[in-house]
């Protein structure tokens, strides 16, 4: 049970931390020359914002981690991003078996993944 519960929340942190980076990937979007002198809100916690204006569209800072920013340019973000995006998919598919494998044999019934297992693990239970 407890193993679910921490499968399930480490799958649930995953989601949040690559929904920010694809937020944050998407974002990147409105950088560009069209929009370049535009007034806009830069938030100076998340409900509170100056005006401010956008004059550098081909550089951003990005969070590298623990506190670090680096200047990039806008298509070395994306590229930075997709990495962080493809990184978490991958690690969410290496854990869904896992929880998958663990719901079944806590309803007690065999699995793609170990059917030999359930099956000797039910022979000695008998």
């Amino acid at each position: 049970m407890a193993e679910i519960e921490f499968l399930t929340s480490s799958i649930g942190q995953l989601k949040v931390v690559q929904t920010k980076y694809v937020e944050a990937k998407d974002s990147l979007n409105v950088l560009n020359k069209n929009n370049k002198g535009k007034e806009l809100l830069v938030p100076l916690t998340s409900s509170m914002y100056v005006p401010g204006t956008l004059n550098d569209v081909e550089h951003v800072l990005v969070d590298v981690g623990t506190g670090y920013y680096v200047e990039k340019n806008v298509e070395d973000s994306k590229s930075f991003f997709k990495r962080k995006i493809d990184f978490l998919t991958k690690q969410i598919e290496k854990i869904q078996p896992a929880l998958q494998e663990k719901h079944a044999m806590k309803q007690g019934k065999p699995t793609e993944i170990c059917p030999l297992r359930y099956y000797i693990l039910h022979f000695i239970s008998s």
